[in-house]
């Protein structure tokens, strides 16, 4: 089970205060980053949901707090970003900060596989391993569903 820590590369995409928190996350200064970060996140920019949620998932500048991780990966997520989709399914799979649920881990995962992801794809081949083909066919046909949602009102 894998656990992906996106790249903190500054890109021409990101806000200013993302390529800071970025630039203070990589010089270990975590209050900094969390500080330019946060306010992003409730924003509702999904970039600065999923650093918030690598930070609690490994309690880095903030308590260790899976249920918080939970929360910002979800809405991450829902935005369709892809490495916040997998470690959704993740902590689906694992029963961190939610209750363990192999269903939902597949659908977030299968969303994850569908559009390329290489370690989306291996999670998902591992909950897979715990399935019946009766419910991997159903979690299948829920994350159709969940694409044409858009990420919105997903198990």
């Amino acid at each position: 089970m894998i656990f992906v820590f996106q790249a903190l590369s500054a890109t021409s995409t990101w806000s200013a205060d993302l390529k800071k928190g970025a630039a203070a996350y990589k010089k270990g200064d975590y209050a900094a980053a969390l500080r330019e970060w946060k306010p992003l996140a409730f924003k509702g920019n999904a970039k600065a949901q999923f650093f918030l949620g690598n930070m609690y998932y490994k309690g880095i500048g903030v308590p260790q707090d899976d249920g918080a991780a939970y929360k910002w990966y979800k809405k991450a997520a829902e935005q369709g970003l892809t490495r916040a989709q997998n470690n959704l399914g993740t902590l689906y799979m694992r029963g961190l900060g939610v209750s363990r649920n192999n269903t939902r881990a597949f659908i977030w995962l299968h969303l994850t596989a569908m559009q390329g992801d290489k370690v989306g794809i291996k999670n998902r081949d591992l909950v897979a391993k715990i399935m019946s083909k009766n419910q991997i066919q159903q979690a299948e046909q829920l994350a159709l569903e969940c694409k044409k949602k858009k990420y919105k009102g997903c198990y």
